[in-house]
């Protein structure tokens, strides 16, 4: 039955999707930057969940059902934004004064997860993208659509780690000015670009 799929043009369209800038790189980059790789090793589990969610919920036919629904889709959306919002403004006023012993070690987990179930991008994708490289002619759509799915989940955790990984590392180049206000201004910035762009794209006018 798989056999059948269009595979290379379905690997190709994923890749696509996963190297072109949105919010989930944009704030890895930001986090490992700042805060390490091991932070941003957390964010991509918790990355990585949110999007399991989403799949199996696209599976199962839940996320149609909520796609349906404005009311739904507008509060999604809006709580994305507000949240890239709010970390937007953490970047800016943390100065570097409290201790980094202090910090939640499930903060970036935490916050990755929150920021994918709270996408709607992510809530409609597996049906709207990853549904289309599915035939109902081969029989169980929602496996289709549970395999490919896992597949993007895949792709997008190489993507995810090779984003932390140099991120991390021109971190330690920039760990002397991190702290500094101008570059919270565009820590800040980026992040708050981010929570456009989510505003922006997912618009359904």
């Amino acid at each position: 039955m798989f056999g059948a799929l269009d595979w290379p043009a379905f690997i190709v369209a994923m890749l696509a999707v996963e190297l072109t800038p949105g919010p989930n790189m944009g704030w890895l980059a930001t986090l490992s930057a700042r805060a390490g790789r091991q932070h941003g090793f957390k964010a991509v589990a918790g990355i990585t969940l949110g999007l399991a969610v989403q799949l199996l919920a696209a599976a199962t036919g839940l996320s149609a059902l909520l796609a349906g629904s404005v009311t739904f889709y507008e509060a999604l959306r809006w709580g994305g934004v507000a949240f890239m919002l709010y970390l937007a403004w953490e970047a800016f006023r943390d100065d570097g004064s409290a201790p980094p012993a202090m910090a939640n070690k499930l903060a970036g987990f935490r916050r990755g997860l929150i920021a994918n179930l709270l996408n709607p991008k992510a809530l409609v994708f597996y049906l709207l993208v990853v549904g289309q490289f599915a035939d109902p002619r081969l029989g169980h759509l929602w496996l289709q659509i549970l395999l490919l799915g896992s597949l993007h989940i895949l792709l997008s955790l190489i993507v995810h780690v090779t984003i932390v990984l140099v991120a991390d590392h021109l971190g330690g180049l920039l760990e002397k000015w991190r702290t500094s206000f101008a570059a919270r201004i565009g820590f800040g910035l980026a992040l708050a670009i981010v929570a456009l762009w989510i505003a922006m794209s997912t618009s359904r006018a």
